[in-house]
């Protein structure tokens, strides 16, 4: 982080000053440092007296270096939204978090190659609706897919467990600091996540306590960071309501499954589905959705392939093969073949079709 972001950490410091307004300065300033340090005459022109008057006792009060080695002292990342790294498609969004503040490794995402996806529900799911939630994120993370929900119990817990234990990585965005676990239950999960390769990512400054209204902020980055959401559940008041509408407005796809009629948990899926939500059933609806389809590879996963097996991933990758066509095409042996066949179906990478063919298992980014 260089010397002009601390006045990023400002900005998202002081609560009258959100995403919307900091754009305004920022284009009547030029910069964030400009901004944080123009006149108070000034900053009325474009946020009013009392905003101003307000903002310009917080800047006097606040040590801004200070601050940011606090943050630095707890392992937090910021990640500003004028940073070449910071997501992309959340700079998309009409309103991107002035500061990312993340627990984790950030070198195991990659925001412009990873693909995510929201997956999002009650925190009362029914037994169906945990099926659901399991269902779905275990096979869009063996897809390939970042599962992205919100820490919170019932599905979004059921989301990020689906996807650890399906050996994928997963992005908790919480309403409150990143050095909080909400709700406390949650600790291990939270410890989990960042240990797999995932990371705990919040718009709002580390030590920040949970208040209600901040929930509702925090869903719009969920939708934000994804290319499509799933309600997986929820009542007619569910927030879960709420991220699909941050969706939509983002251009971003939303998707519910069939739901019990009978069930009042039921309510979000199907009003939804009434307002032109894509209806799935499996998680191929999903990726036909995105023009894929099973057998295109993750490309992270050949990286860490052996060259022998990448070889064959590559062959199986183009058109299923008999086992008589592999040693054709490898010109291997039969035994050193059916080693390096029955490795991928250990790993869950191919399989067998109904002719005994084998086949590409893992879908995924091609």
């Amino acid at each position: 982080m260089d010397e002009k972001s601390i006045y990023h950490i400002g900005f998202s410091h002081f609560y009258g000053i959100g995403p919307v307004k900091y754009t305004a300065l920022k284009e009547r300033f030029g910069s964030a440092k400009d901004a944080y340090n123009a006149p108070i005459t000034s900053l009325e022109e474009v946020i009013g007296p009392l905003w101003a008057s307000r903002f310009n006792q917080f800047r006097k009060s606040v040590d801004l270096k200070r601050k940011y080695e606090e943050i630095k002292k707890k392992s937090i990342t910021i990640l500003t939204v004028d940073d070449a790294s910071y997501p992309k498609k959340l700079k998309e969004i009409s309103d991107p978090p002035i500061c990312l503040y993340v627990k984790g490794d950030l070198r195991t995402v990659n925001f412009s190659q990873d693909l995510f996806f929201g997956v999002v529900g009650t925190r009362k799911p029914t037994s169906y609706g945990q099926q659901i939630t399991y269902k779905f994120s275990t096979e869009l993370t063996e897809a390939g897919f970042v599962i992205v929900s919100g820490l919170a119990l019932g599905v979004d817990t059921i989301a990020h467990r689906s996807a650890l234990d399906a050996g994928g990585k997963t992005i908790a965005v919480l309403g409150c600091g990143v050095d909080i676990v909400y709700p406390p239950s949650n600790f291990e999960l939270y410890k989990r996540i960042i240990e797999g390769g995932g990371i705990i990512m919040s718009e709002f400054p580390p030590g920040l306590t949970v208040l209600k209204g901040l929930f509702v902020a925090r869903n719009r980055i969920i939708s934000g960071l994804s290319i499509g959401v799933l309600v997986a559940e929820g009542a007619k008041e569910s927030g879960a309501l709420i991220t699909a509408r941050y969706a939509a407005e983002q251009g971003r796809e939303v998707f519910a499954p069939p739901v019990p009629l009978t069930s009042q948990m039921s309510e979000a899926p199907n009003i939804l589905l009434k307002q032109g939500a894509k209806f799935v059933t499996t998680v191929d609806d999903i990726l036909e959705e995105f023009q894929m389809k099973k057998g295109m590879i993750n490309k992270k996963m050949m990286q860490t392939l052996p060259p022998d097996e990448a070889h064959i991933v590559e062959i199986l990758s183009k058109e299923s093969k008999s086992a008589d066509e592999l040693v054709l095409d490898t010109k291997k042996s039969i035994n050193s073949l059916s080693y390096i066949l029955s490795t991928l179906e250990i790993k869950n990478i191919i399989e067998k079709d109904e002719e005994g063919r084998y086949q590409i298992k893992l879908m995924g980014e091609g």
